[in-house]
């Protein structure tokens, strides 16, 4: 028999989830979400039979072996903890949770109850992260020393209010653009933040007034028009839109100044001239990887060449990763970000059925993330990590 799920929210990441539980062989039995017509239409397109607005009652009458959480971090400590209850396990979106005490409990309930975790910071299953990954295993570039990450991203600046634009609810930049990127790091990096710091800045601070789009995808393509923003009123946004992060990156219980030197620097509203990028620095050459999340072409220069060359992407690791079918209402792009999300619940649900499987992240990873976040956002210069929940 299957392994049976439910999925909590029906935006681009509920969705995804359950895309991803599907391909990896799981019966999703149910999708839950706040507004009725919006769950029943993503049910119905996913083929699951059940859809709610009340996902304690679908979760205590269907008393499924894996519960999705894809919904705001706000909601994550009641639907973790409830879950957690009936011993189900968790496959759960960042961020974990918006501050580092609430990650911690969760990780600490987690442990307690025995079960498996995932924890869908997901940038690098990226092919062309793979690869950089691989590359810097294989010594192509010497002893790796430092990493950077670019972005400027220059959204639009009234864009509706909403979970985004309040860190209790889990907004900011850094719970939702840096998480993939520490991911990439530590995967490249082969090792876990040491120590930390780092400033963030709000350069926002207001924002209309209106109905945040249930769909995450729906959201950027949403600006409202000057006139309608001041008809609409005001609302004060307290959360991060640019972050600059330095960090140390190596094996658990070693010196941090004997780790990766990595530098994180990213703003959403600033438009860049060059573009985006992700760079790895080592004793032999540099390894340069074009666009935030490593989704471009993989450049390699080693010393004693001319100039960089472009690094094929091996077959193998695209034949690893799982192709998604694509779907009418995704954007342009979006079966990368849902590749990434099947690969995840492939090596998670491997791992409950007892099958060989790769490492994957797990909700004690989300807690140490979210550590980090909040020692930047303390601005209390370089902190060490804790190393245990």
């Amino acid at each position: 028999m299957s392994l049976r799920a439910i999925v909590l929210g029906a935006g681009s990441a509920g969705e995804g989830h359950s895309i991803a539980l599907q391909q990896a062989g799981v019966e999703v039995v149910a999708i839950a979400s706040r507004t009725a017509d919006v769950v029943r239409k993503v049910a119905d397109g996913l083929g699951i039979p059940a859809a709610s607005t009340d996902w304690r009652a679908t979760l205590a009458e269907t008393r499924p072996d894996i519960v999705a959480v894809a919904t705001p971090g706000d909601t994550h400590m009641d639907m973790v903890e409830t879950a957690l209850g009936q011993r189900c396990h968790i496959l759960i979106d960042k961020p974990l949770a918006p501050s580092a005490p609430e990650a911690r409990r969760l990780a600490q309930s987690t442990r307690r109850a025995g079960v498996k975790s995932a924890y869908a910071a997901t940038s690098h299953y990226q092919p062309s992260a793979l690869l950089a990954r691989r590359l810097v295993r294989s010594g192509a570039i010497g002893t790796l020393y430092e990493a950077e990450f670019v972005s400027h991203y220059r959204w639009p600046s009234r864009l509706p209010y909403g979970w985004p634009h309040q860190l209790e609810l889990g907004g900011g930049r850094l719970n939702n653009n840096f998480t993939h990127k520490i991911a990439i790091a530590e995967s490249v990096c082969q090792g876990v933040t040491l120590s930390v710091a780092g400033e963030t800045r709000n350069d926002l601070k207001r924002a209309p007034k209106v109905p945040m789009p249930h769909d995450f995808r729906d959201w950027h393509k949403s600006e409202v028009a000057p006139d309608e923003a001041e008809a609409a009123g005001w609302a004060q946004v307290d959360s991060d839109w640019s972050y600059t992060v330095l960090a140390r990156i190596g094996q658990p219980g070693t010196d941090p100044l004997d780790g990766v030197s990595v530098t994180f620097r990213h703003s959403c509203l600033r438009k860049g001239k060059h573009e985006d990028y992700v760079a790895f620095y080592g004793s032999g050459g540099t390894i340069h990887v074009d666009q935030a999340y490593c989704q471009g072409a993989v450049h390699l220069w080693k010393e004693g060449d001319a100039a960089f060359r472009e690094v094929p992407l091996s077959a193998d690791i695209e034949t690893w990763l799982p192709q998604p079918q694509s779907r009418s209402n995704w954007p342009r792009g979006w079966e990368i970000v849902q590749r990434s999300w099947n690969a995840l619940a492939r090596d998670f649900v491997r791992d409950i059925e007892g099958k060989p499987h790769e490492p994957y992240l797990s909700i004690a990873d989300g807690w140490r993330h979210q550590e980090v976040i909040d020692a930047v956002r303390a601005r209390r210069g370089w902190s060490e990590l804790p190393k245990e929940p």
